[in-house]
């Protein structure tokens, strides 16, 4: 089967850099992955915080990018230029929507409430059968351990099934999840 667009990635992260440079550096890897396999990288558009780094290493590397960003945080978030594909939406869950919609996989790197709000919504999808989409969490230094503990809990106290937990695929590091996704591409 010929693919009429690149494998696709939708990176969900901070637009902040967070306390650890390690966070800075690991989506940076990210984005140079991403680029060095011929995969487009789809995220929120941003020029600061983890966004920014990951859209500057794939921009450098020569990849696709494909930013979404709500015209009110054209100027909060900063919105980049030069990115290869540039939507500008009307609201929040536009801009959600038109990322997950494009996606192949999506990837969850350190991040805030913006973040956790993405990936919930799409592990939620998931549970009500909407889509068959992999879902990643880079818990780098741990940093996911709290939000994996919650998910535990919410299954003990039977708020969720444990299928909920296994929808997400979780991956130390940026290595080992290029090298998830490299094997989801072969197959």
């Amino acid at each position: 089967m010929t693919r009429l667009a690149p494998f696709s990635v939708c990176v969900y992260c901070g637009s902040r850099a967070g306390d650890d440079p390690a966070f800075m550096h690991q989506a940076a890897l990210l984005g140079a992955g991403l680029a060095e396999r011929g995969m487009r990288l789809i995220y929120g558009a941003g020029d600061v915080g983890l966004m920014g780094a990951v859209a500057d290493a794939a921009m450098a590397a020569g990849g696709q990018t494909l930013g979404v960003i709500p015209k009110h945080l054209q100027a909060r978030e900063v919105g980049k230029p030069g990115l290869t594909t540039y939507i500008a939406t009307e609201t929040m869950h536009e801009r959600k929507k038109v990322m997950f919609m494009n996606a192949d996989a999506v990837v969850a790197l350190p991040g805030g409430p913006g973040t956790l709000d993405e990936l919930f919504e799409a592990l939620t999808w998931r549970q009500l059968g909407l889509h068959e989409t992999p879902i990643y969490c880079v818990n780098i230094g741990g940093y996911w351990d709290p939000m994996l503990a919650l998910m535990d809990h919410l299954a003990e106290r039977g708020f969720c099934e444990t299928s909920f937990i296994d929808f997400l695929t979780t991956v130390p590091d940026v290595p080992a999840l290029l090298d998830r996704l490299d094997a989801r591409l072969a197959a």
